[in-house]
């Protein structure tokens, strides 16, 4: 039955719901009646909450992964570098971490123009579709490098990288340079520019800023990036 509810709960990402008891059904392949008795379990501890005939993602889920030790010890050493970066470019700025083949967002901070972004607090996308993402694989190893390149590479929009070589080039300029590069690959109409953190371990987080397509200035928002970067990784690697 644990193997069934963590099975239940992966089917909300990355958005987190809502979705009926038949979709819930279809999502995970299991009986209509299994979903409603395991939907009624968690939601009777807080990890699920229903509106009318709609469930989604509870907010006892959010306390619990909130005090994840590792995951709030990286935020709160990000917060400030965060700031300053959405302060020098008024822009949205993302704090994100790999998982898998997948790029989980930590933090987020809206810029003033709302932008069609994909990205949630919490949520997971492909590594290869944005500036986080490619980031964290650029150094990430070379063992992990090779199992993203043989596989089948997701795409999120018509800009998305699905060819293999054009990918690893990507990722070659992102190790030269220090910094990748997203052009509308997650959300038509966004770029974005990350820098990969690095603690003790290596690469253990990326950041980045999106901006609308028309005002993408990666030349004036390098120095940005770099900095927020540069001094978060002094911080995580205990100066």
């Amino acid at each position: 039955m644990l193997e069934k509810s963590a099975f239940l709960l992966e089917c909300f990402l990355p958005t987190g719901g809502p979705f009926r008891l038949t979709e819930l059904a279809n999502r995970t392949g299991l009986p209509k009646a299994t979903v409603h008795r395991l939907a009624a379990d968690l939601m009777a501890i807080g990890w699920l909450e229903r509106s009318g005939t709609h469930y989604q993602l509870g907010g006892k889920l959010f306390e619990l992964g909130a005090r994840v030790p590792r995951r709030r010890a990286l935020r709160e050493a990000a917060l400030p570098f965060l700031q300053d970066l959405f302060e020098a470019t008024r822009e949205t700025v993302h704090l994100g971490v790999r998982e898998g083949h997948e790029v989980v967002y930590v933090e987020r901070i809206h810029g003033h123009d709302v932008l069609p972004l994909p990205s949630r607090i919490g949520g997971s996308l492909p590594l290869t579709c944005t500036g986080v993402g490619k980031a964290l694989l650029a150094f990430s190893s070379a063992e992990l490098a090779e199992e993203v390149f043989a596989a089948p590479l997701p795409g999120l929009t018509p800009h998305s990288i699905t060819d293999p070589v054009r990918l690893r080039t990507a990722v070659e300029q992102a190790q030269a340079a220090g910094l990748a590069y997203e052009e509308q690959e997650a959300a038509l109409g966004v770029s974005c520019i990350a820098a990969p953190v690095f603690g003790s371990g290596g690469a253990v987080a990326a950041l980045s800023v999106a901006v609308p397509r028309a005002r993408f200035r990666p030349a004036q928002l390098a120095p940005a990036v770099r900095t927020a970067a540069l001094g978060l990784s002094r911080v995580l690697r205990g100066g």
